[in-house]
């Protein structure tokens, strides 16, 4: 946790007050805030920047704009650094890197505690078409291009494509608990993506 969000009251309002300039700083004191465990409140969050509620609300659409840039943020970082230390190659280094991603978000604080305080909001904001989506989906889609381009893989649809297909299917596994089942299902996930990229061969 960065030393803004340790900060007292004051000095957070202090700190605040003082760098609120754009969407990036409203963007960095709305995690801090759910890191805090706090409710994310625009009014109380518009105060704190120093900023009026038109202000943050031109900057960042409504809340539920605010609370998906948040996990858009935080969901790319995540891939980066599971990409960044997925070893093997081909079929092997997607299916690490993917592990790498979800072992990561079950303790992620950010997403941690959207997912336990609001827990359908999370998944409508998460399946919706945006940012939550669409960062991901171009890092995974530059992973599989250099995997195929190296000849470590062979795509049988667009990496954009098969991209989409494995985050959705992940995040259908990993947010199982969310959607009445008892735990995520990462192994599961896992076998999927890999019969994504190596589908079985039938002999007729």
């Amino acid at each position: 946790m960065s030393d803004f969000s340790r900060a007292g009251p004051i000095e957070r309002l202090s700190s605040a007050r003082s760098r609120a300039r754009g969407p990036a700083d409203a963007i960095v004191a709305a995690t801090e805030t759910y890191l805090r465990g706090e409710q994310l409140d625009m009014s109380a969050l518009a105060a704190e920047l120093g900023i009026g509620r038109a202000t943050l609300y031109r900057w960042v659409g409504n809340r539920e704009d605010l609370l998906a840039a948040v996990l858009a943020d935080g969901t790319e970082r995540a891939y980066r650094a599971a990409i960044k230390g997925a070893q093997g190659q081909g079929v092997a280094l997607v299916v690490d890197c993917m592990r790498r991603f979800m072992s990561s978000v079950l303790v992620t604080p950010a997403i941690k505690a959207l997912t336990q305080r609001e827990p359908l909001l999370f998944i409508r904001l998460a399946t919706m078409p945006g940012a939550l989506e669409g960062r991901p989906n171009r890092l995974i889609s530059d992973v599989l291009e250099r995997e195929a381009l190296n000849g470590r893989v062979r795509l049988a649809l667009p990496a954009p494509v098969l991209a989409q297909a494995i985050i959705r299917v992940c995040d259908a596994h990993l947010y199982a608990h969310l959607l009445g089942r008892n735990n995520p299902e990462i192994e599961s996930a896992l076998q999927l993506v890999a019969m994504l990229l190596d589908p079985p061969r039938f002999e007729g």
